[in-house]
């Protein structure tokens, strides 16, 4: 069972659970931190309309993730399911559409339990403006990510062209996706980016800083004042 405790703060929130006396079911527990970071993001206005998906890996080898089309910044017990490691519903309910791409990242990465997908202007401007990669390099802020130790580096985050056809989408992530000189996290062109950590508190960590690089490589590209 991963332990209740205080999470750090993501753009001026502070997250905490507390504990009731009653130990929480590990669905349980994933599941306020998933509504949990979905009020963070909708606050800071990263998960605008109902856009946006969120999940979590399971004791039990199933998953939790966002209940298809319902508004991250409103999310509740009801709004997250469980999905097996086929991305079949456990519960009779309908998954997010992207199910398989959350999927598809736990299968790869093994110390991924957490995965959020946020649909930000800076991360959907910068898709549009991009290749097929974004090279991020000389930033301190790269620090904030596993590994670096200086900002005398370079970084990679793979661009994919959006794709109704989710398996299609999958295996092409897939195939970029190694490991080497690579952020935990990928774009979708004109959609938003998939990041993924070890804790809610890490990943959102990530999400803060994926969204302090894009804006700094937006302001130089002249995309903001």
């Amino acid at each position: 069972m991963r332990g209740a405790g205080a999470i750090g703060g993501f753009l001026g929130y502070t997250l905490a659970f507390q504990s009731t006396g009653t130990e929480m079911s590990d669905f349980q527990q994933r599941t306020s931190e998933l509504i949990e970071a979905g009020r963070v993001l909708h606050g800071s206005g990263l998960v605008p309309a109902t856009s946006g998906n969120f999940s979590a890996r399971l004791d039990d080898g199933s998953y939790a993730i966002t209940v298809s089309g319902r508004h991250k910044g409103r999310l509740t017990a009801t709004d997250i399911m469980r999905v097996d490691d086929h991305g079949k519903s456990l519960d009779d309910r309908r998954p997010s559409a992207e199910t398989m791409l959350h999927i598809d990242l736990y299968t790869r990465v093994a110390d991924a339990q957490l995965i959020l997908h946020p649909h930000s202007v800076g991360a959907t401007v910068l898709s549009r403006l991009s290749d097929d990669e974004v090279v991020l390099a000389g930033y301190e802020l790269l620090k904030a990510f596993p590994g670096i130790q200086t900002h005398d580096c370079e970084r990679r985050i793979p661009v994919f062209d959006n794709d109704q056809d989710i398996p299609r989408l999958a295996q092409k992530v897939a195939k970029v996706m190694t490991g080497k000189d690579q952020l935990p996290c990928y774009l979708i062109r004109g959609h938003g980016y998939y990041t993924w950590g070890d804790s809610l508190e890490t990943t959102l960590r990530y999400v803060e800083a994926l969204e302090f690089l894009f804006e700094c490589e937006l302001r130089l590209r002249g995309s903001k004042p």
